[in-house]
């Protein structure tokens, strides 16, 4: 049996793709950064194993932890193209932060996994600052996370990016839609464009139906294409927190992806459906533009993009005018536009 081939020369990780020393450079940044976000609560160092995080027993008489899981998606492309690495952080905090607090939840602490084929350095760190940032914004602590490097699995200047985060809520606090009654007024809040869901489709209809690049001034949405579509994804907590604490809302919908059409449903309570009046809320012109190109037809529109509301609340017709208060003191405008039904948990536009 023939020996088989062997290099003349040692073969490292470094020349399989993978420098440790670069990487442990980068890491050092990252830990600064994550620093910088750091609570009370925060028990551990950035680099062990896992992260270590205390629950304010003080504040809290049974308190229940609520955790979320998400990516940035085909967003990603769009950075990868104009060479933007500064926001994706934020859209990836701000998205998983709105998922906890539908459900009442104050954010506590967030993990990122970052992975590339090749890691490079300044890119990381605009990431990571994005993270950072937006945790910060959001009171909530950047503990840990994983920046794996893994040559061949990405192409060049590519990246995924995805992030998990903890939140707490006093179990009678926790929203749930159970006390939605039909009648209850439903308002809606904006949203920064296409946030994070519906690229695939948007970079569809932008790059390969109407042949823009991310350069292209269109008068239609007053703004280069690019730039509007690397928009921030809104971080709602600022608000709801005001709402939840005046004990305004009975229930609360993130619209990403599946729309108005398919979000709404997942906090309504059998025997309930939401009557939602078309029309009632202003459409960014990006949507509008978008529909047009494609020709997309309206249901679609509904059940890929948030249409230009971000944000869902249920509202008690004995509360409206509490919760009218209070986003007016936030500097917050909302939407009226639909009611809860008798129905059997789905959205009916009129």
């Amino acid at each position: 049996m023939a020996k088989p081939p062997t290099s003349p020369t040692p073969v490292t990780y470094a020349d399989a793709g993978v420098d440790i020393s670069r990487a442990n450079r980068t890491k050092q940044r990252i830990k600064y950064l994550a620093h910088k976000t750091f609570t009370k609560g925060v028990l551990s160092e950035i680099g062990g194993f896992g992260g270590v995080f205390a629950v304010d027993k003080a504040k809290y008489t049974d308190p229940l932890l609520v955790s979320s899981v998400d990516g940035v998606g085909t967003k990603l492309k769009v950075a990868f193209e104009m060479k933007l690495h500064s926001t994706v952080g934020a859209d990836l905090v701000n998205h998983c932060v709105n998922d906890i607090a539908v459900q009442g939840a104050a954010p506590l602490f967030f993990m990122d996994y970052l992975a590339t084929g090749k890691l490079e350095p300044s890119v990381a760190e605009q990431i990571v600052e994005g993270i950072a940032d937006a945790c910060k914004h959001n009171g909530c602590a950047l503990i840990g996370g994983e920046t794996a490097e893994m040559p061949g699995f990405y192409p060049d200047g590519e990246y995924d990016l995805a992030g998990f985060i903890v939140g707490v809520v006093e179990r009678d606090r926790i929203i749930t839609g159970k006390d939605v009654q039909i009648g209850d007024i439903i308002l809606g809040l904006a949203s920064n464009g296409l946030h994070t869901n519906g690229y695939s489709l948007a970079r569809k209809l932008l790059f390969e139906v109407a042949h823009y690049s991310p350069e292209t001034y269109v008068n239609e949405i007053k703004n280069k294409v690019g730039n509007e579509l690397m928009r921030t994804h809104r971080s709602y907590w600022p608000v709801l927190k005001k709402l939840i604490d005046a004990q305004c809302v009975t229930a609360l919908a993130h619209i990403t992806g599946g729309g108005i059409t398919e979000n709404l449903p997942r906090v309504l309570p059998r025997g309930t459906a939401a009557a939602i009046e078309l029309g009632s809320w202003t459409v960014p012109p990006i949507f509008e533009h978008l529909q047009q190109l494609g020709n997309v037809p309206q249901d679609e529109m509904l059940r890929t993009f948030n249409m230009g509301l971000g944000m869902l609340l249920v509202v008690p017709t004995a509360k409206f005018k509490k919760a009218q208060t209070v986003l007016e003191r936030v500097g917050e405008k909302a939407f009226t536009i639909g009611r809860i039904v008798k129905g059997e948990r789905k959205v009916i536009y009129s």
